[in-house]
């Protein structure tokens, strides 16, 4: 096929798509066959990736990356539900003060329950992401376990446990 005709049908392709496969796919036209049946082919194919973007996740972004990982609700949510419990304690402790009262109150037991609730979350996300990407699960474990420390270390340093 000649250079231009391949640009042109490269050109038929989303932005994105093009910055990604652009060069590879451009090459491959140009030592293939530019018969009609592969222009129409490569015309189809263009209009699909329109209106059916490749699945999944970003072109520039590996399938098992910490940041595509990250965006799993089970990942994000225990860290959200420490650092709940943790803004929970400090807003009581700037409100009230740290004193120690022998009812817990509504705080002291939901800040446990949130802590007590992200524990099966924690354990689904370890067994179903440990195996597939050992390395980013291992970094967003230690991410959640950060954010769990927080909110206890608040609770152990105004003795309000």
């Amino acid at each position: 096929m000649n250079r231009r005709l391949a640009r042109l049908l490269m050109s038929l392709y989303p932005r994105r798509w093009r910055e990604r496969y652009g060069a590879e796919f451009e090459a491959l036209l140009e030592t293939g066959r530019g018969d009609l049946r592969t222009s129409i082919n490569v015309v189809g194919a263009a209009l699909r990736e329109h209106i059916v973007p490749t699945p999944g996740r970003k072109m520039d972004q590996l399938p098992c990356s910490f940041g595509t990982i990250m965006k799993q609700p089970s990942a994000y949510l225990p860290v959200a539900m420490s650092l709940t419990a943790l803004a929970m304690v400090l807003g009581y402790i700037a409100k009230y003060g740290a004193v120690h009262e022998t009812d817990e109150g509504a705080v002291a037991h939901l800040w446990q329950l949130l802590m007590a609730g992200q524990m099966p979350i924690v354990a689904f996300f370890a067994i179903k992401w440990l195996p597939r990407a050992p390395r980013q699960t291992l970094y967003v474990l230690a991410q959640q376990f950060g954010a769990a420390l927080a909110s206890m270390a608040a609770v152990f340093f105004f003795n309000l446990g």
